[in-house]
């Protein structure tokens, strides 16, 4: 009937800001295994890492679908997220920035099939968090949630950038177009 329950049991839409983010958080994960999966045909290593964000992004869907003004200390218990897979997020950007050249110019998705499909899950990230944030603005999200979409897009923009180099494969530059 174009209804749905939240984890605490009540019932919204469908189109329910809820649920939008939710949508767009699966897409992220759906995604971001492609991603994996192109990038385990290539044998990077940082695969693994790319399996344990999609087990976070389990936990970001569970505090998206436990909204704070229904939530029951139990509920909150289960789907709390902590500022912890954040941080071990920078500590990844970090390490793969240090071995990226400087940016110096724009680049378009592209360098091999590893790297346009982590471009496609950054895209898909940031829609993710557009759709997070006016939730964590209600105060129906924790805010850990918005902060961790944030930096996983940074790190998917870094990864997609470390996989061209480790591929040999040339990033396509922006180049303005005369009038």
């Amino acid at each position: 009937k174009g209804f749905s329950s939240t984890f605490t049991g009540e019932r919204r839409p469908k189109g329910d800001p809820i649920f939008e983010a939710l949508g767009a958080t699966d897409e992220l994960s759906s995604a971001i295994g492609l991603a994996g999966e192109f990038s385990s045909e290539k044998g990077h290593t940082f695969v693994d890492q790319l399996h344990k964000v999609q087990c976070m992004l389990q936990d970001v869907g569970s505090n998206l679908a436990t909204p704070l003004s229904s939530a029951r200390e139990a509920h909150l218990k289960r789907t709390s997220f902590s500022e912890k897979p954040v941080l071990e997020l920078e500590q990844w950007i970090d390490t793969y920035s240090e071995q990226l050249p400087p940016l110096t110019a724009f680049i378009l998705p592209s360098g091999g099939r590893s790297s346009a499909a982590l471009h496609f899950s950054r895209a898909v990230c940031r829609r993710a968090e557009r759709c997070v944030v006016p939730l964590v603005q209600a105060g129906e999200a924790d805010p850990n949630v918005a902060k961790y979409l944030n930096r996983l897009s940074d790190y998917l923009f870094v990864l997609a950038r470390y996989a061209a180099m480790k591929e040999g494969k040339e990033e396509k530059i922006y180049i303005k177009p005369e009038p």
